[in-house]
């Protein structure tokens, strides 16, 4: 059977080994013997994570891209004579089904979606792609859960094709005939297209490029499946939360790849992590110098567009037009891979003088004991079908929240966990579907004061109110679809956390400060052991939505009930933790890794000191935020990487 052409890593050859990067590699130095052993332990170490797939499981995948491929031609060719295309002309035009992200990337694992490009000639319209198309889609009896989501920022069609879940994207391009040859690389295609046809085109365009930018993609392969697995296992794989998604710790690996051209798995794993634990954000990771096509399209770039001042921790798309695929990147998301990043050399050194096995880079670290103290959010909805929705709103919001949080003066950090979990019913008679996300915080000893004064009610109702009006503006919103919240210590989250969630492994909490109730209502820090803070059970929490409230209008939720929302905290002699461990490269070397030109560090601006008078009510007159990060002046941050 013939490869389903640009279906993965079986469908084409693979792209000529290329010398890219901004900067001469690092080491040139072949791999030994003792590189070879630990790659093959290190393939070892990942086959029981399933992040290998079977040869039958590839088969049936280019089987099936093969048939949508089938009928995307045939598709184009009706269309064609719909329009009065001569016969011969309408036979010729061509089109194409082509794939991008993991699988192109040949990284996919057992289960995993297919993301898939439509690319049809000039006279298909994209109208055409969601009705006739579509309605093509819906006769064929191996699909299932078809879904048109026409309206997207990047529109697409889903479905699932006999058991595997397919999302394909429409690019209409300025050619009357899709050659099978067809480079998407080439910018001169984007020329006179519509914006909703550049931005899907970019998936593959991206993809196409890294590949073509590392020296060895076998290399590559094996350590982007290395990192990606760990990145999962450590809760940092979430484009969506703040963390960092598939192309972004793709760029990163094919950046190691780079500067260590023939090196193989083992050693670029632990170069990995050698070089971003060192690197000097917010210095952009470019694969290849910028290039301006005079297309008119916006780029990433900080000398011109203020607001890319304020990437934490930029990384560059090589495809034109260039973009930063870590815009959602927070302080506190940034703080937490970097101290990922510290940890990761730590093991692989250790690995390396033979102390340590790969497994222990994939143990899953104690979130739940890592912390002292969490919120935690919840979303609800009557349906299975609404709470899908809500949910995904809901947390498309959530690092908004955090980063309110991190403008507070006392919280050093705020970290969100990726994974959600599934919570207890409010009313174990009703039918209800709810979905719930934790958030760890770092709290920080005032330098002045014994008594902290913590309110963290406008940051949440803020936070709900953002939720509710989108989903009112959007035309989603159902009665009863709701967003709780609520503050728990490290000991109480058995309340909602399922126990075969919370690790019973003991780590050292980052602080070892806690909150206890006094009399009146506010918390008191103390070293104490009792656990004497009154924190409202799941059931008890009140949860409102736009259509309730004594006063409060459709788009005016009322307030967020939140234990410990309003917190006096008398604090002892107690130091917290930090949050970034010292340098602990357990006697790593360390090598000059190439940066960007020099730029000023990204600071925070001095945060005022906060007095309010608060009780056990919400407050009225809300001070005035801070604004969050200041703009760094950039140097020229184009050149260098």
């Amino acid at each position: 059977m013939m490869p389903f052409p640009g279906a993965g890593p079986a469908a084409r050859p693979a792209p000529p080994a290329q010398r890219g990067g901004l900067s001469a590699p690092i080491s040139l130095a072949a791999p030994t013997d003792t590189d070879g052993v630990l790659t093959q332990k290190l393939i070892e170490a990942l086959k029981p994570f399933g992040v290998l797939e079977e040869e039958e499981e590839l088969q049936r995948r280019i089987l099936i891209l093969e048939k949508l491929n089938n009928l995307v031609k045939e598709w184009i060719r009706e269309i064609g004579e719909s329009k009065s295309l001569p016969v011969a002309v309408a036979d010729s035009v061509g089109g194409r089904l082509l794939t991008f992200g993991s699988y192109r990337l040949g990284v996919h694992t057992r289960g995993t979606d297919i993301d898939a490009l439509c690319v049809a000639p000039r006279h298909v319209d994209r109208s055409d792609f969601f009705t006739s198309f579509y309605d093509k889609l819906k006769l064929r009896e191996e699909v299932k859960d078809l879904r048109a989501v026409e309206e997207a920022f990047v529109p697409v069609i889903k479905l699932c094709f006999d058991g595997i879940e397919i999302d394909i994207l429409f690019a209409r391009l300025a050619l009357q005939t899709i050659p099978e040859d067809l480079d998407l690389r080439d910018d001169s295609l984007l020329k006179n297209l519509d914006i909703r046809c550049i931005r899907s085109l970019n998936g593959c365009r991206v993809t196409d490029e890294i590949l073509h930018l590392v020296p060895n993609i076998d290399n590559f392969r094996l350590t982007l499946r290395a990192i990606r697995l760990w990145a999962k296992c450590h809760n940092i794989y979430s484009n969506i939360l703040g963390f960092l998604g598939g192309v972004s710790w793709a760029m990163l690996v094919a950046r190691t790849c780079q500067l260590y051209p023939n090196a193989v798995a083992s050693t670029l794993v632990r170069k990995f992590f050698l070089v971003f634990s060192e690197w000097e954000w917010p210095n952009p990771v470019l694969l290849k110098e910028p290039e301006e096509r005079n297309l008119n399209l916006p780029v990433w770039d900080p000398r011109v567009n203020p607001s890319d001042r304020y990437h934490l921790m930029p990384i560059i798309t090589p495809a034109y037009p260039q973009q930063n695929s870590t815009y959602n990147v927070s302080v506190s998301t940034r703080t937490v891979m970097i101290e990922e990043f510290k940890q990761g050399l730590a093991i692989t050194h250790e690995i390396l003088l033979s102390r340590a096995e790969w497994s222990k880079l994939f143990e899953a670290p104690s979130f739940f004991q890592k912390y002292k103290h969490y919120i935690v959010l919840l979303a609800s909805a009557p349906t299975e079908k609404q709470h899908l929705e809500w949910v995904g709103l809901v947390e498309s919001k959530i690092r908004i929240l955090v980063g309110s949080l991190e403008k507070n003066e006392f919280i050093t950090l705020a970290h969100v966990n990726p994974q959600s979990f599934p919570a207890p019913r409010e009313n174990p008679d009703k039918e209800e579907f709810r979905t719930m996300w934790v958030i760890g915080l770092v709290l920080k000893k005032p330098e002045d004061s014994e008594v902290l004064s913590i309110d963290l009610t406008y940051d949440i109702q803020s936070f709900k109110d953002t939720v509710y009006r989108q989903a009112v503006n959007s035309k989603m919103f159902e009665v009863d679809m709701k967003i709780a919240a609520m503050h728990l210590r490290r000991k109480e989250l058995h309340q909602l956390v399922p126990n075969h969630v919370l690790q019973t492994k003991k780590t050292h909490s980052v602080e070892d400060v806690r909150l206890t109730t006094l009399n009146d209502g506010r918390l008191d820090l103390s070293a104490d052991s009792d656990n004497r803070m009154s924190v409202p059970s799941p059931a008890r929490a009140a949860k409102t939505g736009p259509g309730t409230g004594s006063s409060q209008g459709r788009n005016s939720p009322a307030p967020a009930v939140m234990a410990a929302s309003v917190a006096n905290v008398q604090i002892p002699e107690v130091s917290s933790q930090q949050v970034n461990p010292g340098e602990s490269s357990g006697g790593a070397s360390r090598q000059s890794i190439p940066q960007t030109a020099p730029q000023p560090a990204m600071s925070l601006p001095p945060k005022p000191t906060i007095t309010r008078a608060v009780s056990s009510t919400l407050l009225v007159n809300h001070p005035p935020r801070p604004s969050g990060s200041t703009a760094t002046n950039i140097a020229n941050p184009i050149v260098g990487v």
